[in-house]
């Protein structure tokens, strides 16, 4: 660093030294982050517990139809589900050999929105038959 010495008469220097200061004030600042407790960003999720009971799961083993209705309901073989359950009975399809059909047919006023976070599901469950149904609707008008 560069030392600016004062006027050639022989006055003193009227400027602080800052640079001590700054040294200083860096070290503490180190000191500070290092001192500080590691944050722990927790999620509290209520998982479904396991049961003995049989489960009255209706899947069948041919075909399943998923319907999404106009307010964003969906139904499993007309049965109204949540998206929970949706995922269970898709992992139980997945899982049958041979695979059953899914057949998914959304409402023409159902939001896009909801039927794209269906469709998501569906992709996340590995789900390899799917088909749209009722879309032989549209046929006239394109």
């Amino acid at each position: 660093m560069a030392m600016s010495g004062g006027t050639d008469d022989g006055e003193p220097m009227m400027e602080m030294n800052t640079t001590p200061l700054i040294d200083v004030m860096l070290v503490l600042l180190i000191m500070f982050i290092i001192t500080i407790p590691i944050q722990t960003h927790a999620v509290k999720v209520d998982l479904p517990q396991p049961s003995n009971e049989p489960q009255n799961i209706n899947v069948e083993p041919d075909k399943n139809k998923v319907i999404v209705t106009p307010d964003g309901q969906i139904t499993w073989n007309s049965q109204p589900i949540n998206e929970v359950q949706l995922r269970q009975y898709l992992d139980q399809t997945v899982m049958m050999n041979p695979q059953p059909e899914l057949h998914f047919q959304p409402d023409p006023l159902a939001k896009y929105n909801r039927v794209d976070q269906i469709l998501a599901i569906i992709k996340r469950a590995n789900v390899t038959k799917l088909g749209f149904v009722g879309n032989e609707q549209y046929r006239n008008d394109f």
